[in-house]
């Protein structure tokens, strides 16, 4: 869910069954999960661009109804994920040492699907869009990744002069 539909830590962990529909294949954010002094916190979403519906591609659809047909008395508004971003933290960790590649923070993995995004050709506005950022110039961090149309404009201009 991270990787694949670009959501924060707090925003996976909040997720309940009813946000989900899965005819439409959509998962709604609009809450997030904190650990404050011990207590579990469930707030508004960071941002009001937060609050959003995500397409999900259907393999995740099938993980996800698959995964919720195995929590046993599951009530609707009740959490699915219920751990803790540090139990996350612990467990990339504990793969990363396993496998021995270099730790990356959970959050890495809602960068890695914009970049997927990016080089997929999809538009700043629209990524944004996905991932809840409150500004395009946010999204615009990633400038360095988007594609230069430089090329494809010098070949369409050349077939323009040709054309003439």
């Amino acid at each position: 869910m991270l990787y694949w539909c670009g959501i924060r830590v707090g925003e996976l962990l909040a997720l309940t069954a009813e946000d989900f529909d899965f005819v439409k294949g959509t998962v709604r954010i609009n809450k997030s999960y904190q650990r404050i002094k011990g207590k579990d916190i469930i707030t508004s979403p960071k941002t009001k661009k937060s609050n959003r519906t995500i397409t999900m591609p259907s393999f995740l659809c099938e993980e996800m109804q698959e995964y919720l047909k195995m929590i046993y008395g599951l009530e609707s508004t009740e959490r699915i994920f219920k751990i803790s971003k540090k139990y996350l933290s612990n467990e990339i960790e504990r793969g990363s040492r396993a496998v021995g590649i270099q730790r990356i923070r959970i959050h890495d993995l809602r960068h890695s699907h914009i970049s997927l995004l990016i080089d997929m050709g999809f538009s700043a506005l629209a990524i944004a869009d996905r991932v809840g950022h409150e500004s395009i110039e946010i999204t615009y961090r990633y400038a360095h990744l988007f594609p230069s149309a430089q090329q494809e404009m010098a070949r369409k201009l050349n077939f323009e002069r040709n054309d003439v």
